[in-house]
């Protein structure tokens, strides 16, 4: 693989600059748009996933093309929020900073305008900036936008979406006509075809990967639980990674504000972005979460453009998307700069045709996954807790004034002892949360020639453990999955309730979930319903085999 020094299209000050963020391989939209645009005057659409790095595919060609002995404006950036306008603002300046005469400046909404007219006067090279503001300064008669050479739209299928067609066409109209125009997207939407019919003339498309499709390094994974459960599930989700580092995706602000709250009042490390928020707590939020002292945020879709932080672990969606396209985005926040990550979805069982439409469009599987118990989670914590322990590095002479006091303090307690209490400090908020916890998944039952699952609830009273029977009228029955496939009895008994007719009163005798397998009793009468129907079952996947053990 060739370095950006061996491809020899950037000059001697940009490879320096990129190869102190650590730049070194040109990422494959990088290796076609960056010697397309440096060769070619022709417009272009690329096309390439979230986290590729498309604005160095064109943020590193446009830095080079600047004329510094130009003091007026060449290069309009384009984006819909203000918190890609910012992010994209530095890494322009990042890009350049060993080039010492360019100006990079960026103009957004929610603050000061007088601030933005005032670097207006002075000489700049590259203007970043989202349509309401751009138009606004426009119409003030504070910025002049006759000598662009180069427009640049990045996300513009989004800014349509957040309806600003009307500036687009308005500050379009403001540029010449002889200019190289740049159309940058992660999904191919319905509003690309509009834009370029609207903004280009015979565009070049580049493409890496397929179109709408999410990054290989992403798995994407579901839980099923009723709505009631749902703040719940998350909280276990969240419980079961100590070291998750993610996003959490609402529909709405009021509901991104709740849970965000919520979380809060529950002790999580967690802050939310959403539209009510001024510019000031916007960036403040941002800042904590970029320098990794915020765990969680909760965001709106609109508000998450321009989040960019290439260790992302998790993306958590509580609210499923309307649109394919706005999952490619979500998902596209984890699984960057050659990282893996999780896209989680936390769904209803009335929205598992919504997923499955996903998994189609997007070409990724979808994995089912069980909410974790109480006792899992208990269980990783305290591992976790542990290995942090053992990691410690002790100031040992730091401690040499206070270890004679702290020793004698606790010379009383023996060594098991002192383990359980220092243990209690760390875990009694997760025991406390879940010693007398329930399981809140929803168990299904299979048809046949479909990996979906479709659920009914338990009636009461359709399994009686019955010692009445005699000994000879069960079946003992051997299930190839166990604890480690997250089988629990009532799950097992959720399974054979389903294949067995709801009405049926299936008396059930002994059951014995093992690490890698499962034995249990059932009557014979129903022992080959039972056999059948469970080998027609997939476990998240897995093929069931079932067999009678003599």
């Amino acid at each position: 693989m060739k370095t950006f020094k061996e491809y020899n299209f950037l000059n001697d000050k940009i490879i320096k600059a990129i190869e102190d963020i650590g730049f070194k391989y040109p990422t494959p939209i990088q290796k076609k748009v960056i010697p397309f645009l440096l060769e070619s005057e022709k417009d272009i659409i690329a096309l390439a996933q979230t986290g590729t790095g498309k604005t160095a595919a064109f943020g590193l060609p446009i830095i080079q093309k600047i004329n510094l002995e130009i003091r007026y404006a060449q290069a309009l950036i384009l984006c819909p929020t203000r918190e890609l306008c910012l992010q994209i603002t530095r890494d322009l300046l990042s890009f350049s900073k060993y080039i010492l005469l360019i100006k990079i400046i960026s103009l957004y909404g929610g603050v000061s305008i007088d601030n933005q007219i005032q670097l207006l006067k002075k000489s700049n090279h590259i203007i970043v900036g989202t349509p309401g503001r751009i138009i606004d300064l426009i119409r003030r008669n504070k910025l002049y936008l006759s000598n662009i050479k180069y427009l640049i739209l990045d996300e513009a299928d989004e800014m349509l979406n957040m309806g600003f067609k009307e500036e687009l066409d308005s500050i379009i109209l403001k540029l010449p006509k002889k200019r190289q125009s740049l159309l940058f997207s992660a999904t191919m939407s319905k509003y690309m075809n509009v834009i370029a019919h609207s903004y280009l003339i015979e565009p070049k498309e580049i493409i890496t990967g397929k179109r709408n499709i999410c990054s290989d390094d992403v798995k994407h994974i579901y839980y099923i639980v009723s709505n009631s459960n749902k703040y719940l599930a998350l909280k276990r989700i969240v419980d079961i990674h100590p070291e998750i580092y993610g996003i959490i995706f609402c529909r709405t602000r009021k509901n991104t504000k709740e849970i965000a709250e919520s979380l809060i009042q529950d002790g999580y490390n967690t802050d939310a972005i959403y539209g009510d928020l001024s510019q000031a707590q916007r960036e403040s939020v941002m800042n904590k979460f970029r320098k990794k002292k915020l765990q969680l945020l909760v965001a709106t879709d609109v508000a998450a453009r321009g989040i960019d932080v290439n260790d992302i672990t998790h993306v958590i969606n509580y609210n499923l998307p309307d649109e394919n396209e706005i999952y490619v985005h979500r998902s596209g926040r984890t699984g960057r700069a050659g990282n893996s990550g999780i896209s989680v979805c936390i769904i209803h069982s009335n929205e598992i045709k919504n997923l499955r439409e996903f998994e189609k469009k997007i070409g990724k599987t979808f994995e089912r996954t069980m909410i974790p118990s109480g006792k899992e989670i208990c269980e990783k914590q305290f591992l976790y807790f542990i290995e942090k322990v053992k990691k410690v590095v002790v100031d040992e002479q730091s401690m040499i004034p206070f270890f004679p006091k702290i020793k004698k303090k606790l010379e009383s307690f023996d060594k098991e002892e002192l383990i359980k209490r220092f243990s209690w400090i760390e875990f009694n908020r997760f025991i406390s949360s879940y010693k007398n916890s329930k399981d809140i998944n929803i168990i299904f039952s299979s048809k046949s020639n479909s990996s979906l699952f479709y659920t009914k609830k338990l009636k009461k009273g359709s399994f009686l453990k019955s010692k009445k029977l005699k000994k000879g009228s069960f079946s003992k029955l051997f299930l190839n999955i166990g604890s480690k496939d997250n089988l629990t009895k009532l799950r097992l008994i959720n399974l054979i309730n389903q294949i067995v007719n709801k009405n049926s009163r299936i008396n059930i005798g002994h059951i014995e979930i093992l690490s890698n397998f499962s034995l249990f009793e059932v009557e014979k009468r129903y022992q080959n319903k039972i056999l059948t129907g469970m080998s027609r079952i997939n476990h998240f996947g897995r093929p069931l085999s079932i067999e009678i053990k003599n």
